[in-house]
């Protein structure tokens, strides 16, 4: 994991996942599977919501491969997701291409429109993936 995934992981939690600098109250934390080990891994990801569906992105800044989270949902679907300062298990769903892909993809850049200069990085087609709650929420 990135000094920078730390230190947002470590700023999401001494601020309950509010106000958290760059990101306000649009972060999340992603915790998968690794595809190959099993092991747990917390990702720090913005996030928007479709209705009652939490929307990421595998942006990656526009680099021209897939972040490591997103191969890891692709293998693992199963997650956990820290919304504020609640916890809760989730089942991914990646949206690789197409109309709806499309649609998310606009929605999610219109909110947060640094998501708009990343596909004008890449030749990849950014995939997103739609997390929806699976059973109660915690506190984290």
């Amino acid at each position: 994991m990135t000094d920078w995934n730390t230190k947002m992981i470590e700023e999401f939690r001494a601020r309950g996942g509010k106000n958290v600098p760059n990101f306000g109250d649009r972060l999340l934390l992603l915790t998968v599977k690794g595809a190959k080990t099993g092991t747990p891994r917390t990702y720090p990801l913005a996030y928007t919501r479709d209705g009652d569906h939490i929307i990421v992105a595998a942006s990656k800044g526009g680099s021209p491969s897939h972040p490591d989270w997103y191969r890891n949902v692709v293998a693992n679907p199963d997650v956990e997701v820290e919304i504020g300062t609640e916890r809760f298990k989730a089942h991914a769903t990646p949206v690789p291409q197409g109309a709806e892909r499309d649609r998310l993809y606009g929605q999610h850049s219109d909110v947060m429109p640094g998501f708009k200069d990343y596909e004008l990085k890449t030749d990849r087609i950014i995939p997103v993936v739609v997390l929806d709650l699976v059973g109660s929420a915690v506190a984290a």
